[in-house]
């Protein structure tokens, strides 16, 4: 039975690897020679690495794609997408292509807000609160100034606070429900700083608040922390065409295509076990932008999750209608992202990144982030109703199984190119493989 390690994190990192591979590995020599492989030889790039979060022992790549030739806003953008899973800069490609010759997609900023919570517990009249809130809601602003201050001279800062009784939840339970602009930031530590300020004050100045008695003043602060739900920093991202102009290859007309697809989204809509589905294929393309751009793909996943479940039914988060002979496939999202602060000013391929997409403001990145969603469930749900996932998903896959077979560059050609004209199946490639390895 392996003993606790002690000490870990004022280990070397050498000597961290070390003791994870002798202790953690059958073979540790090759496990030390691997992890050694994957450290950058420019030494300062690979200590700035070492520095993004504790007991660095190496760096774990993600490939960095490109998703050419979108028009949003009238405006041609290269998508930068950082992910491991075959297909998905294919498919954004190929839905980027398709509407760049339909008008493009086009976008809206429906709201920038985002929200922070101080949790409390209060056992007196909630009158007494509430008149309590009110008279110190100004002081809780003025000693957040020193916080607040250069936030707002870039035209964001706190929008309001609110106190919200949550007693019929949880008995004596509160909270002071705080909105926030933060332009270019995510503001994730500028709402957090301000959220503990708040906490600090209003418990200050309960305890020197005449109208409550001994009991009352003892306001239990249980944490204050942001919200990963922001329903109100919203962009909605949209395609429409006639729907003679969608052509797809296949048997199938241009009006039953449009007719599948929306049929397909109302599934989606009506059956959670779909939703999901169709709803990861969306976060695909949304997660390796937001990736790509160093912005927190855990963040937002949570939050565009529970948008789809607002209804107290998980649905789906793309809309398909056909009205007057136009085909409309839209997206509503909350996208909290940032391009200043946190690695957008660290990590290079981040910096380069964001250059690639012209600068983004957070808002303008906003926009990007649900087209690359938009398109990447088009692209998706466009197979599912004509050919199938698998025909184009195997077909990008494919390199992968070589790989992992451990074809050579001659085997990948030979293989490659049988499977141009042929449907790509796992037992199919093996099949082949095995076949060109005995002849």
């Amino acid at each position: 039975m392996m003993k606790p390690i002690e000490g870990f994190s004022k280990l070397t990192k050498i000597d961290k690897i070390k003791l994870i591979a002798n202790n953690y590995t059958a073979d540790p020599e090759a496990a030390i020679k691997l992890l050694e492989q994957y450290w950058h030889e420019d030494e300062k790039l690979q200590k700035l690495h070492d520095e993004f979060i504790e007991n660095t022992l190496s760096n774990f790549f993600l490939p960095l794609g490109i998703a050419p030739n979108f028009l949003i806003n009238d405006n041609l953008y290269a998508i930068p997408m950082a992910i491991e899973e075959s297909s998905v800069v294919a498919a954004a490609s190929k839905a980027a292509k398709f509407w760049l010759k339909r008008g493009g997609f086009k976008t809206t900023i429906l709201g920038t807000e985002k929200i922070g919570q101080v949790h409390f517990m209060y056992t007196g009249p909630v009158e007494k609160l509430n008149t309590f809130f009110e008279k110190i809601k100004p002081t809780l602003l003025e000693e957040a100034k020193h916080l607040t201050r250069n936030m707002e001279k870039r035209g964001g800062g706190v929008s309001n606070i609110e106190l919200r009784d949550k007693t019929q939840d949880l008995a004596n339970y509160y909270q002071l429900h705080c909105t926030f602009e933060t332009k270019d930031a995510m503001g994730a530590n500028f709402i957090n700083s301000c959220l503990e300020q708040f906490a600090t004050t209003f418990k200050e100045e309960a305890q020197n608040y005449d109208g409550f008695t001994h009991e009352e003043k003892e306001i239990e602060i249980v944490m204050s922390i942001l919200s990963n739900y922001v329903p109100n920093c919203l962009v909605r991202a949209e395609v429409s065409c006639p729907i003679e102009q969608l052509e797809i290859k296949g048997a199938i007309t241009a009006q039953q295509f449009a007719e599948k697809m929306v049929r397909a989204i109302t599934i989606a809509k009506i059956e959670p076990h779909r939703a999901v589905t169709h709803n990861k294929g969306i976060m695909n393309g949304i997660d390796a932008v937001v990736i790509a751009t160093g912005n927190d793909f855990r963040a937002i996943e949570a939050g565009v999750h529970a948008h789809a479940a607002k209804d107290g039914l998980y649905k789906s988060l793309t809309h398909a209608t056909i009205e007057n002979g136009i085909f409309k496939f839209w997206i509503e999202v909350p996208l909290a992202l940032g391009t200043v602060g946190g690695l957008t000013r660290l990590h290079p391929l981040v910096k380069l990144a964001l250059e690639i997409l012209q600068k983004p403001s957070a808002e303008e990145l906003m926009q990007i982030v649900a087209v690359a969603g938009l398109a990447q469930n088009f692209a998706a749900v466009s197979s599912l109703v004509t050919t199938g996932i698998q025909e184009g998903h195997m077909k990008m896959h494919l390199m992968n199984i070589l790989n992992q077979l451990g074809a050579n560059e001659n085997e990948k050609k030979i293989i490659v190119n049988h499977f141009k004209e042929n449907k790509v199946t796992h037992s199919d490639v093996v099949a082949q493989f095995e076949s060109l390895k005995n002849n």
